[in-house]
């Protein structure tokens, strides 16, 4: 799980599907079958249970997560 205030935009992270698989479309899990990994770019989105962090993907791509479904990609 990571903390927003621990990241900086453009970081790499890694989406943990077993946490998100019921509630993405088919498309994007599809996607991330593939490539689990996402770019922040600085985005929020304002939704029920807290504030999801906007994500980019290789293909444009963008979709939201909470914080304890992502990692950061250590290098």
């Amino acid at each position: 799980m990571i903390k927003v205030e621990t990241i900086q935009k453009g970081e790499r992270l890694f989406i943990d599907l077993d946490l998100v698989r019921d509630r993405l479309p088919e498309n994007l899990l599809e996607l991330l079958n593939k490539d689990p990994f996402g770019r922040w770019m600085g985005g929020f989105k304002l939704v029920d249970g807290g504030v999801g962090l906007v994500l980019e993907f290789e293909d444009g791509t963008k979709y939201w997560f909470f914080e304890e479904e992502l990692y950061k990609v250590e290098t």
